[in-house]
């Protein structure tokens, strides 16, 4: 992944500012779009490429803090570098513990804020490549039936296909028919393979409860 293929979203009410953030930005490589409010900002829908926001936090209407807040509230993961000249401890606290990447105070030097986007989207992609996988996975879980389901579910529990067998009322031989199934279909190349898919799916925790109760 290179800067060219990744963009950066510039959210400040002054066109100056704006303007210098453009040249510098485009200067390293990334795409660049400008907004002069959080408001336009969010009017211009979702980025399904890599991206970041370099965000200030002082603007008329909704300022840059609220905007993170309702960036999060959405689900977006487009990670945020913060920019300000009013800057204050608890203020930069509150962006950091809500996922900011950085908080900047102007004036800064060029390379400062640089440094801070190539943190910003190397994050970003990893966000993008963990959640395209857990989609895959999803979609693999998707895939079971029913009863293939329960027995995924018991089977990255650690329970032996005889327990599950009585557990769910069947034969050993049916449970390991089904095992195989389950493993070919999540594409699974082992137990621990299988228990791994199983965690970052979200699968595990309420829906063996739900069996076993």
């Amino acid at each position: 992944m290179t800067s060219a293929d990744a963009t950066v979203f510039v959210v400040d009410d002054d066109t100056s500012v704006r303007t210098a953030l453009k040249r510098l930005i485009q200067s390293v490589g990334f795409k660049v779009e400008t907004f002069d409010s959080a408001q336009a900002f969010l009017k211009h829908g979702t980025h399904d490429g890599p991206a970041c926001l370099v965000l200030d936090v002082r603007m008329p209407g909704m300022s840059g803090i609220e905007l993170q807040q309702q960036l999060t509230k959405s689900g977006l993961g487009m990670p945020i570098v913060f920019i300000t000249g009013h800057g204050n401890i608890p203020m930069s606290v509150q962006a950091m513990k809500a996922g900011a990447v950085d908080f900047i105070e102007k004036p800064f030097e060029d390379q400062k804020l640089i440094d801070a986007i190539n943190l910003a989207i190397k994050k970003n992609n990893k966000f993008r490549t963990e959640h395209a996988e857990i989609k895959d996975l999803q979609r693999r879980v998707d895939s079971l039936t029913p009863r293939e389901h329960e027995v995924f579910i018991l089977v990255v529990s650690g329970m032996l296909n005889k327990q599950i067998a009585f557990d769910l009322g069947m034969s050993e031989k049916t449970v390991k028919v089904h095992r195989a199934r389950v493993m070919d279909k999540m594409k699974a190349k082992s137990l621990a393979d299988l228990v791994r898919m199983a965690e970052k799916a979200g699968q595990f925790e309420s829906k063996l409860k739900s069996i076993l109760d």
